[in-house]
């Protein structure tokens, strides 16, 4: 009988020193789990460079619209050129490539190099600025009408007068940038035209 009392307090001992014990992971996995969490950051959204240049989206700041015609332009390099063509999955000539670009910012120019010649307002060789039309004569060395226009990318005021155009040159046709000083553009050169004017909103 004094066995059976000395096992039943033995047990007796056991489970409250081993009971404690066995509760514990479950009381601090409910205390864990209730405990709130900060939550976790949302990725910041990455932002290519080529939607950047192609002035689908904007920096802190924003550029100027005349900067993001400009980049939208340049974005098209190495599109073939076609006659008459007027997208970059089939290829530009000089007057669609200009139309297509300003189109992407709601600026409506003609699908004509001789129209071209008549929008906007004439600037000053000197004060052409991005986003300025350089409109051109034909390659032939007897003509006087317009036949060739591109973008202009340089600042205002910077020599060479580079722009971006549709070329049909035999040597590298398609989307590119050229200049008018030192080349064949300078005698064929006519005039810049300006369709974007500044934001009077905004502070030069």
């Amino acid at each position: 009988m004094r066995f059976v009392w000395l096992v039943f307090v033995g047990l007796a001992a056991a489970m409250v020193l081993i009971l404690p014990r066995l509760n514990r992971p479950a009381s601090l996995s409910r205390r864990t789990a209730g405990t709130s969490t900060q939550p976790t950051a949302a990725p910041a959204r990455s932002i290519s460079a080529g939607a950047a240049l192609r002035g689908d989206v904007q920096a802190p700041g924003g550029p100027t619209r005349s900067d993001s015609v400009v980049a939208f332009g340049l974005a098209q390099r190495g599109t073939p050129y076609a006659y008459a063509g007027s997208s970059p999955l089939t290829g530009f000539d000089c007057s669609g490539f200009i139309r297509y670009t300003f189109a992407r910012f709601r600026i409506a120019v003609p699908h004509s190099t001789a129209l071209l010649i008549g929008v906007g307002r004439p600037v000053a060789r000197h004060e052409a600025q991005p986003g300025d039309i350089v409109v051109f004569t034909g390659t032939d060395t007897t003509s006087t009408t317009p036949g060739h226009a591109g973008i202009v990318v340089s600042d205002r005021g910077e020599v060479p007068l580079r722009f971006v155009h549709a070329s049909s040159a035999r040597r590298e046709p398609g989307v590119k940038v050229s200049q008018v000083e030192g080349t064949d553009y300078e005698r064929r050169f006519m005039q810049v035209r300006r369709v974007l004017e500044p934001d009077p909103n905004t502070t030069p």
